[in-house]
This record gives structure tokens, sequence and C-alpha cells, in this order.
């Protein structure tokens, strides 16, 4: 099944469904503000402290939001506003490592370990659904690996998985990569982060100003050690299309037009796990370029996953 979240291009406005007329509208935002009626909160997790933003009642089901590297919990700022005046419970938190949880890591766990590996952030996550779950989980880029792996080992915590421009192959999965994969291989995960990191703050995404803005003062806080591992994490990233194709929670992909990795091999990875896929007119950040349109298949997702609920 697809579900079509596609812009039509902003020439033919009279053509754009609503939540992509709304996207269309944007603008440039202030990535820095929080949405009104959010709460910022922290979390005591296996790796340390976790900073966490969320918005409605704490009661209704919950929707956990898990960005990626580099990321942070701001990632969901227009998302949470939609989800929680559906009637859900939207929770998002920074990674180890990352933005205002940068004192989270290894070192911290029992016994402590020397670098950030997926099982820290499994437990993370897991620490989070044992007190929001079960819940519909969303991961972002390298987060969706995680979310994969969590839901794998307790598929009990979670309600349905949404993977948002997750790499669509294991093994090296910077080989998909359009234009540069061949040189995945090539360097080591250091130099991988490095470039990576150069790219983003040269702004090669072409991102507004209030949105590098918030960008660049990450940078100031989030531990290069842990986006290291983070691009090492992906660069040996495990297949588990067979083990997701059986599991019986429902899953959704959804990727921009223009991500990193081509549309086509996220197709066929949603097809090879059983999920439905849309593909939004952004690049590879549909939670901030594409927010309402991926907002409204989320809850129908939800919705036709568990009928009469918000």
């Amino acid at each position: 099944m697809a579900i079509r979240g596609k812009a039509t291009p902003a020439s033919d406005p009279a053509a754009l469904d609503p939540a992509a007329l709304e996207d269309a509208r944007l603008g440039n935002v202030d990535w820095m503000l929080h949405p009104r009626g959010s709460v910022r909160s922290r979390f005591d997790a296996p790796s340390g402290s976790l900073a966490a933003l969320s918005m409605g009642d704490p009661e209704d089901p919950a929707v956990v939001l898990v960005p990626g590297a580099m990321g942070s919990k701001e990632d969901f700022s227009l998302m949470l506003p939609g989800l929680a005046a559906a009637g859900y419970f939207a929770f998002s938190f920074d990674l180890a490592g990352q933005y205002e949880s940068a004192a989270a890591g290894p070192e911290n766990l029992d016994p402590p370990r020397s670098r950030y590996d997926y099982d820290l952030f499994i437990a993370d996550l897991l620490a989070v659904l044992a007190v929001h779950g079960p819940a519909h989980v969303v991961g972002y880029s390298f987060a969706g690996v995680v979310v994969q792996l969590a839901a794998l080992r307790r598929p009990d915590l979670f309600r349905s998985i949404a993977l948002l421009g997750c790499p669509p192959r294991g093994g090296q999965s910077f080989r998909g990569v359009s234009r540069i994969g061949w040189l995945a291989p090539l360097v080591s995960d250091r130099l991988s982060a490095d470039l990576i990191v150069w790219g983003v703050r040269r702004n090669f995404i072409r991102a507004d100003a209030g949105r590098m803005k918030l960008v660049n003062h990450r940078f100031t806080v989030t531990r290069r050690d842990s986006v290291r591992d983070m691009v090492g994490l992906m660069r040996h990233a495990p297949d588990l299309r067979a083990a997701l194709g059986a599991s019986t929670l429902p899953k959704f992909v959804a990727v921009g037009e223009h991500d990193v990795w081509p549309v086509r091999l996220h197709r066929e990875f949603a097809a090879s796990i059983g999920a439905s896929f849309a593909a939004y007119g952004s690049g590879h950040s549909p939670c901030e370029e594409s927010p309402h349109q991926l907002t409204r298949d989320l809850l129908r997702m939800y919705r036709s996953a568990a009928p009469g609920t918000p």
C-alpha cells in the first residue's frame, strides 16, 4: 500500500492538498524556538541524562520521535502540535552525545564502555518506551536503524514503526548515497564524519537561515566522538529486512524525493519489509520541510492500525 504525500509544484497552489499548502507556506522558521505549549524535561537513561521535548497529555497514546546523527528533538518541533491536537502525547529527545544530551555517553554505562554503539542507543530508547510505551515510534535517519533493532528486541513496547530517511541498505549503507557513494569504502569513520560535518556546516543542503542557526549552535555542544561512532555504525548497518518483514507491527517508510539515497532504494526497502511508503517534495528532512504532510500520513497509519483511536 502506498500513502501518497508528495507535494505538487508550488506554482500550482490550487492543486496542493491542505497539508502540502501549509508546508509550502512555512518560510524561514526560527528553529531555536519551541512550540507554544510544549514542555522541556530530562529523562534518566542508561547512558545518562537525555534532554526531551514533549507536547500533549501524557495519558494519551504516545508517539516517540527519535532524531538522527547531528540532530535533536527540535527536528520534530513542527510536528508536535499536530500530533498533540489529534490526541497523542508527542515526545522527542536528543540522542546520547547530541546537543543537550551531550553529557550522556558510554562512560556512564555499567560497566563503562569506550564507544557509542547500537546497544547504547537501543537501551536508551527502550528505557524511554518502558515509561511511555507501548508507543508509535518514528526513527529519523540513523535512528531508523536503532528503532528497527529495538522493535525486534521488544515488539511489545511498540504500536508501530515509521522510518524517516532511514538508510535503505544494510552493510556499508553509505555506498548507495547519490553521486559520492562509491567513495564510502575508501575513507575511515573519522574522515567520513568530518566530511559530513563539513558539508552540513557549509550548508550544501541550502537550509534557511533559521535552520542553520540551530544547526551551527548544536555543533558547539554535540560531541564529535558521538558523531564519529554513529557514522561508523551506519557504515556497518545490519540487514534487518527479513526479520522486519516477518514482524506484524504496522510499518511506514517516508522519504524526501531529494534524499541522499535514491528514492528507488527506499521504495525497494519499504516493499521488502511490508511497509507503506510515501515520498515528499523535500530533501533528507521531511520532518522539517514537509511536517504537515508527514504528520497527516502518520495519523492515517495510527488510525488504521487501531480503529476507534483518536
